[in-house]
């Protein structure tokens, strides 16, 4: 009897160690899910959005965000309504925890600043970059505006951007249009943002 418990056990635990080893490769495999064109801030004519494409967008990322976010294990999504209002949503899965960690803080320190560098970019151009605070959702997420004015032509943008961790996986969105920061839906960003970093996983 000692004999076929001892054999019992041991073909349960190689089971085990095979549906572990068959599960391993099903979670690597896993992708970070993104937002719908439906979870876009309101609108007043409806969202569209691009299928996942692999990389990063033309000119190496978003404003604000150029060449900041890693082309390898990156995938992003496009949205736009027909009222010229965009945007788009940028996903990274980092090789650890820690360098998630430290894309983030770049991503923040370039959003913060971007306001700054434009203006020193464009001479003319007027740009200010301002911080709307944390979420709390996951690991966090940092929501930014930048408005940016060119009096010269009497044109007037606004920009709306997150980032958000879970893990080691980074999202990043931005949402513009022509305007000004009061004309703005910071509150539906926010919520934007909550379902983008829930949604990954």
């Amino acid at each position: 009897m000692t004999k076929l418990r001892t054999a019992l056990a041991a073909t349960a635990a190689a089971a085990l160690g095979l549906a572990a080893l068959a599960a391993a490769p099903a979670q690597a495999a896993a992708q970070p899910a993104f937002l719908a064109a439906s979870q876009m801030p309101a609108s007043s004519t409806p969202w569209t959005a691009t299928p996942v494409f692999t990389g990063v967008p033309e000119n190496g990322g978003a404003l604000c965000a150029e060449y900041k976010i890693p082309a390898q294990n990156t995938r992003y999504r496009e949205f736009a309504t027909e009222l010229d209002t965009n945007g788009v949503q940028i996903t990274t899965v980092a090789r650890t925890e820690a360098d998630a960690v430290k894309l983030v803080d770049t991503l923040r320190t370039s959003l913060a600043g971007c306001g700054t560098r434009l203006e020193q970019q464009n001479p003319g151009l007027e740009a200010v970059s301002a911080y709307h605070g944390k979420l709390a959702v996951e690991e966090g997420a940092w929501v930014y505006s930048l408005d940016t004015a060119e009096p010269q032509i009497g044109s007037t943008d606004i920009h709306l951007f997150s980032v958000g961790r879970d893990g080691r996986t980074v999202t990043f969105v931005r949402w513009g249009q022509m305007g000004d920061l009061a004309e703005a839906p910071l509150t539906g960003f926010r919520t934007t943002t909550k379902t983008a970093v829930n949604k990954l996983y």
